[in-house]
């Protein structure tokens, strides 16, 4: 905050004495007196007299009330409409990405001071054709800057977790995009204000600007060029004017960026007013069964400069109820993807080509965004592997939790507040009226997770996906925070999807395991029978990969293949030690052996015969 005072204390000094020059008594800043002309410094005119014997102090400040207006009036238009393009380009490509963004690309082409001499030959000098010049040129910066931010913000884990929440687009842009882009944008500003105020004295010095005799920096420069010898400090005051107001306004922007960033460590008091604003947008029948989710045969395809991919495919799941269904295996399995997939959350460029995801009686692959908005963040909820990502730097764990509230209860905003204080309480959050209005990144890891596992609980759904919440942990909080979990489904009876790599986290939260391998599914049971009796191999590697006592853990030689490589027929079979020629010749199938208990390998009695004779 201290590096705003000295530039915010020059600018606004400088926008007070422009404001205020009608009512300071300053002589008329056109009259002209010329038995004074080029008269020093005297009574009532202590910077002395110009070429015309005008009072230079009166059109120094009557200069700055027109250079001024006419910068931060083009600056904040292409501000305004500039942010407004490139968050509709970034966010929604295609063809508004064209005709918002990639239209910009005419305007750079023409050089400035001749778009501004055809722009001034058609319509005459004056101050309202440099506002419109003006916006014009600085229009394509906001818009590519806005742009490129908003590239790079949408894959974020926040936006996607705001995403699940099921916020509409039009409050994710305003609410969570546009916060995290505004630093740039103020910098593109202040460079706007600055430039544009160079400008328009370039511009008047031509005689392309203001028109005389109005007062302007620029004009009291080009009539102090004929007389400089004469009187040099004419040239001078304008100048220095200019100097001043362009460098305190380029670090008055500066100072502002990190202030409204909360992620600069040396802030402590914010401006949040943003945190005020947008308080929390034929199919096949349905299956007769009790699960809370049923995905059937799911597979999803991506389109890559190589072809298209399917990293997941075939893949059947289901939880029910009060169960918990922990989704096991090896980074680039495909557990994450289904998870996405379920909750409408994946990209454009990947799709579900098959299958159906059973919720509620209605086909989660077949729905529209709307109606997906509708359910994520109410009746399922999804709780991400980071949560200094998943959280939004800008804004208090306490309004984002607010804003999963009121994104699907009709509920006042003090009725909110008190929900998430609640909520806090209820997920272990030490004084939680204190919590609510901090930042995340002033809380631990352990605290940002039981925030977004409050956010995803906070409208009671049915269905609860965990991707990864311990991975980023202590062995401590871990166990903390498995240990909320398990509490929480208990109480609330809702049917919980766990995406782990680790078998003890496993062994600890889940009622039955899926085990992916490759994008799909190959072995699937109770906890119990999967650990106790593994059927396929790469469960049995997997569970000899664990430490256990002395014995060191046992590697599982080779990587998953990537999605366009996958091998013909049993995927593990290039890193099976049980291996034989019939794994490799055919797709197989996902056997189920019994109620509850599915195997995909072909060898897997044999081995557990050969197993049991030893």
């Amino acid at each position: 905050m201290k590096k705003l005072w000295i530039p915010g204390a020059i600018v606004a000094l400088i926008i007070l004495l422009a404001v205020l020059a009608p009512v300071l008594g300053l002589p008329d800043p056109v009259r002209q007196d010329i038995a004074n002309r080029l008269a020093g410094p005297m009574d009532g005119s202590p910077l002395g007299r110009d070429e015309f014997g005008r009072d230079v102090l009166s059109r120094l400040i009557w200069g700055a009330r027109t250079s001024l207006s006419v910068a931060f009036a083009s600056a904040i238009i292409a501000g305004i409409i500039g942010t407004a393009f490139g968050l509709i380009g970034g966010w929604f490509r295609g063809l508004g990405e064209i005709l918002t963004v990639r239209s910009m690309d005419i305007i750079l082409c023409f050089p400035p001071v001749l778009l501004a001499l055809l722009v001034v030959t058609l319509m005459g000098p004056g101050a309202g054709t440099l506002i419109l010049v003006l916006s014009v040129l600085y229009l394509p910066g906001f818009a590519r800057v806005t742009y490129a931010e908003v590239l790079s913000a949408r894959s974020l884990d926040y936006v996607e977790a705001v995403r699940a929440l099921g916020a509409p687009t039009g409050r994710i842009l305003l609410r969570t995009v546009l916060p995290n882009v505004a630093g740039p944008v103020l910098v593109q500003l202040s460079l706007a204000v600055a430039s544009a105020v160079v400008l328009e004295s370039g511009l008047s010095f031509l005689g392309l600007g203001v028109v005389p005799p109005a007062p302007s920096w620029g004009l009291m420069i080009r009539g102090a060029r004929a007389t400089m010898e004469q009187a040099p400090m004419l040239l001078l005051w304008p100048c220095v004017a200019l100097t001043l107001t362009i460098l305190a306004m380029n670090l008055l922007c500066d100072g502002l960026r990190d202030a409204v960033d909360p992620r600069t460590p040396a802030t402590r008091k914010r401006f949040r007013v943003v945190d005020r604003l947008l308080p929390g947008l034929l199919p096949a029948s349905a299956p007769r069964t009790d699960a809370v989710l049923d995905v059937r045969d799911l597979t999803v395809e991506i389109a890559t400069p190589r072809g298209a991919i399917r990293p997941v495919q075939g893949v059947s799941l289901a939880v029910h109820a009060g169960e918990t269904l922990a989704v096991v295996g090896e980074s680039g399995s495909g557990k994450s993807v289904t998870a996405t997939t379920v909750m409408g959350l994946m990209p454009p460029i990947a799709r579900p080509v098959e299958g159906h995801a059973w919720f509620g009686g209605r086909d989660l692959l077949s729905l529209k965004e709307p109606e997906l908005r509708a359910l994520r963040g109410g009746p399922m909820a999804m709780v991400f592997q980071d949560p200094m990502s998943s959280l939004n730097p800008v804004h208090t764990v306490g309004a984002q939790v607010v804003e999963a509230i009121q994104a699907h209860q009709k509920v006042s905003s003090s009725e909110a507040w008190a929900q998430a204080e609640a909520l806090f309480k209820r997920v272990g959050i030490a004084d939680p009226a204190k919590r609510l209005r901090v930042y995340p990144h002033e809380m631990s890891g352990g605290m940002r997770q039981r925030v977004m596992i409050a956010m995803a609980i906070a409208n009671r759904p049915k269905l609860l996906i965990c991707d990864e919440p311990t991975t980023a942990l202590d062995v401590t909080v871990q166990a903390q925070i498995l240990d909320l979990l398990n509490e929480l489904k208990r109480e609330t009876g809702m049917g919980m999807i766990f995406i782990t790599h680790s078998l003890g986290v496993v062994s600890e939260i889940a009622d039955r395991v899926a085990v992916m391998y490759a994008g799909q599914v190959v072995e699937q049971g109770s906890v119990a029978e999967v650990f106790s009796h593994p059927l396929h191999p790469y469960t049995r590697a997997l569970l000899a990969a664990v430490p256990e006592g002395d014995e060191p853990p046992q590697g599982i030689p080779g990587i998953v293949p990537p999605p366009h490589a996958f091998p013909v027929g049993c995927r593990f079979a290039p890193r099976c030690k049980f291996a034989t020629a019939a794994c490799t010749e055919a797709p197989l199938p996902l056997e189920e052996i019994r109620a509850d208990r599915q195997v995909r390998c072909i060898r897997w009695h044999e081995l557990t015969s050969t197993e049991a004779a030893a």
